[in-house]
């Protein structure tokens, strides 16, 4: 009998080890050691939201928020508050964390959720941003048409990811190739799921089928330069406000 349950407890160390395991996956990307040490991009990718979508001043998140690496230069830029919307708590309070170290915890909130199911009632947001989440969304059509619904008529997104088109031309290059490079290594297979995730098409192919009255696709992919948006792909679109 006590050979029986000391099997059993360590059949259910093995699974709870094993479900643990399956916790701790990441839901992000994390750049290779090649790419950490390129400049950041977000300052870039925030100049380029601001000139794409003009945006109005009034409600504004940022999905997929992370650490707050959009949220806060975008604040700094603007001055506009913005919620950060991530389903990782202890990435959201890093992120609150550095706001409060520069000063801007009355300007920025985190909420706990996913794309896919917004804490956000019917056409009440102005402004969404996310970079680099969609692509790890469980479901991004949903995740979109749950954008779409909290936009107020008149309200942006601009949902993708990328380095900017004012990004530096030589980390461009270098960025550009570590990938290329890494498509014929060890993790071939990992990187050309990578790059296949953030074709046009697939952007094209995801706002089709949320039902997107209107949108833009714009950007080349992982690797490829664009001179609109730089490296990267972009989905932007604008609720269309109800005809008279």
């Amino acid at each position: 009998m006590k050979i029986w349950l000391a099997a059993l407890a360590a059949a259910w160390c093995v699974m709870l080890a094993g479900m643990c395991a399956l916790a701790a996956e990441p839901v992000s990307y994390e750049p290779p050691e090649s790419e950490r040490s390129l400049p950041g991009r977000h300052v870039y990718v925030v100049q380029d939201l601001l000139r794409l979508c003009q945006p109005q001043p009034g409600f504004w998140i940022d999905l997929g928020a992370g650490k707050g690496q959009m949220a806060i230069p975008l604040h700094e830029a603007t001055g506009n508050s913005v919620v950060m919307v991530d389903p990782k708590a202890e990435a959201l309070a890093e992120g609150l964390q550095t706001a409060r170290e520069k000063g801007l915890q009355r300007r920025l909130a985190a909420v706990v959720g996913s794309a896919e199911s917004l804490p956000f009632p019917d056409n009440t947001v102005d402004l969404i941003v996310s970079r680099g989440s969609i692509f790890f969304w469980e479901d991004p059509v949903q995740g979109l048409r749950e954008v779409h619904r909290v936009l107020r008529p008149g309200g942006k997104a601009y949902v993708g990811g990328g380095a900017g088109s004012g990004y530096p031309k030589s980390a461009v290059v270098q960025l550009i190739q570590g990938r290329k490079e890494k498509l014929q290594g060890e993790e071939a297979e990992k990187w050309q799921r990578f790059v296949e995730l953030r074709r046009p098409e697939q952007m094209q192919d995801w706002a089709s089928r949320a039902g997107l009255p209107s949108f833009r696709v714009l950007g080349q992919g992982a690797i490829a330069d664009d001179e609109q948006i730089g490296q990267g792909v972009w989905l932007l679109f604008e609720k269309l406000k109800p005809a008279d």
